[in-house]
């Protein structure tokens, strides 16, 4: 299969998701084989929304658009461009998908057929209606993906290299079970942001899309910021309100209602509005419905501080911090060529 099929089979894909992306979600013309899969797909996101609560039809969506966003034509040659991909010989790579947001394991998948190698999925349990489903469409719009994508709920065997996703106590058992094959081992991060103090309405907004979209489940949500000392949160609070008919989600609410429960019950120090607490807090990690918050008062030494602790940090969010920010609202729309953990998850498939 060459290359350029490949990238024609994944925008086909992103031409028949986008049809799912918005809140209206209606049968668009010259779609192939939407007659075989508009239904069933629709039909798929009900099935996910009752199989996970997370997965709400809203973030279901907003998933879906910035998968349909990035799988254009221009996206696809710009990421692969800097790469020598014609010349591969075919591998087959185990994938270990984690299940905190829908598709989550859906750049590792790509990734590993656009290089032309043949991909092995072991999904979670949280995850595991949408993508299969997708991959029948592939094999739709191109025959030549049959076979080279095989979905297993058994023990991981016959592969030549893995991804593997989990939280840092699975990230240890993976590298001692995978320790003789070329391997990128994921475990837990949070994104950060730093605020200085003048930022705007409009950036504070924005904030609260990194913080709240899919519930902050995801390693590119927002779990703490950084602020100058004596900052004070009325802008925060005001900016982020539009964001409180979350607390009418059940499974947010139980979340938000323990979380302050144990709060109080310890006596810890925490502001909070209604639908979301903010904690002073040294952590990076923070629970659901709470943000920890850690004052600084040298900008050079939170740099030297980020820069220590960089293996635990998805993300920086921030506006003129350093080079490698990241706009505020803009964690959950990552391009391409954006790779978990700095991985750059293509030059080792091109190296096994």
């Amino acid at each position: 299969m060459q290359l350029q099929e490949r990238i024609n089979a994944f925008v086909k894909l992103g031409d028949f998701l986008r049809q799912f992306s918005n809140q209206d979600i209606s049968n668009a013309e010259n779609i192939e084989f939407n007659d075989i899969f508009f239904d069933g797909f629709k039909h798929q996101l009900k099935i996910a929304q009752e199989h996970n609560g997370w997965f709400t039809l809203e973030n279901i969506q907003f998933a879906l658009k910035s998968w349909s966003d990035a799988l254009t034509r221009e996206n696809l040659n710009k990421w692969i461009k800097p790469y020598n991909i014609e010349e591969i010989t075919p591998k087959q790579v185990a994938i270990i998908m984690a299940g905190n947001i829908p598709l989550v394991g859906f750049h590792d998948f790509l990734s590993v057929l656009i290089t032309g190698h043949r991909v092995l999925v072991k999904q979670s349990s949280n995850d595991k209606h949408l993508l299969p489903f997708l991959v029948k469409y592939l094999e739709y719009v191109a025959p030549k993906f049959k076979g080279h994508i095989v979905f297993t709920e058994e023990k991981l065997e016959g592969f030549d290299a893995v991804i593997a996703t989990g939280s840092d106590n699975t990230a240890r058992y993976f590298e001692y079970y995978f320790k003789g094959k070329p391997s990128i081992i994921r475990n837990n991060r949070n994104s950060v942001a730093i605020l200085s103090g003048h930022e705007t309405t409009d950036d504070l907004k924005n904030l609260s899309e990194d913080i709240f979209r899919y519930y902050g489940l995801g390693c590119r949500n927002v779990s703490k910021i950084f602020v100058p000392k004596g900052y004070k949160f009325d802008s925060f609070f005001e900016s982020i309100y539009h964001w409180n008919p979350i607390i009418n989600k059940a499974k947010y609410a139980n979340n938000y209602d323990y979380n302050k429960a144990v709060y109080l019950m310890s006596e810890f120090d925490m502001l909070e509005n209604g639908f979301f607490m903010i904690k002073e807090d040294q952590s990076f990690a923070s629970p659901i419905s709470t943000l920890f918050y850690e004052y600084y008062e040298n900008i050079d030494q939170l740099k030297n501080i980020l820069e220590a602790k960089k293996e635990q940090i998805q993300c920086i969010v921030s506006k003129g911090f350093n080079e490698n920010e990241i706009a505020f609202g803009a964690t959950q729309k990552p391009q391409l060529w954006d790779y978990a953990d700095d991985v750059d998850s293509i030059e080792f498939l091109l190296a096994i």
